[in-house]
């Protein structure tokens, strides 16, 4: 299934706050990302029914196998990213994670692949 940019931004979202504090539930999307809680439960549902997360009864949000794959892999995009725009072209630290937020989404796995090269070649480099 074909998954939009607002749905990778849920899914690392969740990712985010699940490592942050253990436990993720609507609210606490809507108010990280400034959406409404309208918004963030149909985007919830979209999720849910296309396997991605899975909702408790008492509401905490889950990522299921394919979320959580789904999730590490645009966090991993984010990432990379954001210390390639950072501490190889020396973009300054807030402009380097958002374009990261939008580049993330966009590119090709080829290009992000030898971008990542580039990351972890600069890391080797200056150890």
């Amino acid at each position: 299934m074909q998954l939009h940019e607002s749905g990778e931004d849920y899914l690392e979202t969740i990712l985010i706050l699940h490592k942050r504090t253990g436990y993720v539930r609507s609210i606490d999307i809507a108010t990280e990302l400034g959406y409404s809680k309208p918004s963030v439960s149909r985007a919830m549902g979209i999720l849910k029914t296309n396997g991605f997360i899975t909702v408790a009864a008492d509401g905490q949000i889950l990522l299921t196998e394919k979320g959580m794959a789904r999730a590490h892999s645009i966090y991993d995009r984010h990432l990379v990213l954001t210390e390639f725009l950072n501490h190889v072209l020396g973009v300054d630290e807030q402009t380097a994670e958002d374009d990261a937020c939008k580049i993330e989404h966009i590119i090709s796995e080829q290009t992000f692949e030898k971008i990542k090269h580039l990351v972890f070649q600069k890391r080797e480099s200056q150890k």
